[in-house]
């Protein structure tokens, strides 16, 4: 009898893991982040000028310190603290293509190169924007697609020593695509780094990773006339 009971509770326990291990996996992307949020803006997608910011908690930042960035612009922020860019992937139709915005603009990877979800590789991270920025052309939506900021650490992960070569190679790889595709580019990096080390100014952040307010001012007066050409040319 006892042999049993013990039996039926390791069998309940492996049960209730299981059904753990299924839940977080299916929230990976984090789909319910903004799930409320994209309520009403899905009923109301037909806006004209709407812009989407997809990213991590460099965006979601943004949108903490400098709010009325977004509301005076009618600006969207849609960036997840933590995340990678195979995580924004999974939830882009969710957090943008299903809010039919005129414009969407990426930022992505810092955290794939603080390996966050796992080891960085370049092409994986190259080909998840890639991706995104597929999707929202087949959609309709016009992409800008932006540097990866600068660092030369990740006080999270500090096993990751060779973070500015990381950086800049795939900022390098941004870029030439860019062009040939002919989507627009917007170079927060070469405004923001600390040329001798490939970290970020200290002016502009507080943890070597994040902007400060100081480093959002510079970040917005790049991506503001580049959204505005955008939207007027669709006019």
């Amino acid at each position: 009898m006892k042999k049993t009971l013990l039996f039926m509770m390791c069998i309940c326990g492996v049960m209730a893991f299981d059904a753990t291990a299924q839940k977080n996996a299916q929230e990976w992307g984090n789909y319910q982040y903004y799930a409320e949020k994209n309520i009403p803006l899905r009923a109301t997608s037909t806006v004209s000028g709407r812009v989407v910011f997809i990213g991590n908690s460099i965006t979601e930042g943004w949108v903490n310190q400098h709010p009325d960035f977004f509301t005076k612009n009618g600006y969207i922020g849609r960036g997840i603290s933590g995340q990678t860019s195979y995580q924004m992937l999974l939830r882009f139709r969710e957090d943008v293509i299903a809010l039919a915005p005129e414009v969407v603009v990426i930022n992505a990877a810092t955290n794939d190169i603080a390996e966050n979800t796992g080891p960085y590789v370049e092409e994986y991270s190259f080909g998840n924007i890639v991706s995104m920025a597929d999707l929202a052309r087949a959609h309709g939506i016009k992409v800008i697609l932006t540097t990866t900021l600068p660092s030369d650490h990740f006080g999270w992960n500090s096993a990751i020593t060779d973070a500015p070569a990381k950086i800049v190679a795939l900022n390098n790889r941004l870029r030439a695509y860019a062009q040939e595709q002919g989507i627009p580019f917007v170079d927060y990096y070469a405004d923001m780094v600390r040329p001798e080390d490939g970290a970020q100014q200290p002016q502009y952040t507080g943890d070597g990773v994040h902007p400060n307010s100081q480093g959002y001012d510079v970040m917005e007066a790049l991506i503001k006339p580049v959204i505005d050409g955008l939207l007027s040319s669709a006019q």
